[in-house]
């Protein structure tokens, strides 16, 4: 590989990754913003069953979904690009297809 083509592969690899943080911090805005009404919203309305729990606790789900994406999963190899390859042609070969 030359080395014009692995900088340009680590500058798309380098804004890929920008981009997936720079959704995570949209994620998290828009879940703080919309949590804060919503408990507002029951705070100001009588108070009574904790309803924006379930809105809060789900999407909560959501967010560190997201986060692991971002932080804790790996990023797909070559190695794990050649191994999804040969599994391919071997199911194509047996008849699995």
């Amino acid at each position: 590989m030359e080395e014009n083509e692995q900088t340009r592969d680590e500058r798309e690899r380098a804004l890929e990754r920008l981009e997936e943080k720079r959704d995570l911090q949209t994620h998290l805005t828009a879940y703080t913003v919309v949590n804060v009404a919503l408990w507002a919203l029951w705070a100001v309305f009588g108070s009574g069953y904790p309803w924006p729990a379930w809105i809060t606790g789900l999407w909560a789900i959501g967010l560190v979904l997201n986060a692991w994406d971002v932080y804790f999963r790996g990023s797909i190899k070559e190695a794990d690009i050649q191994r999804e390859i040969k599994r391919q042609r071997s199911s194509v070969y047996s008849g699995d297809a």
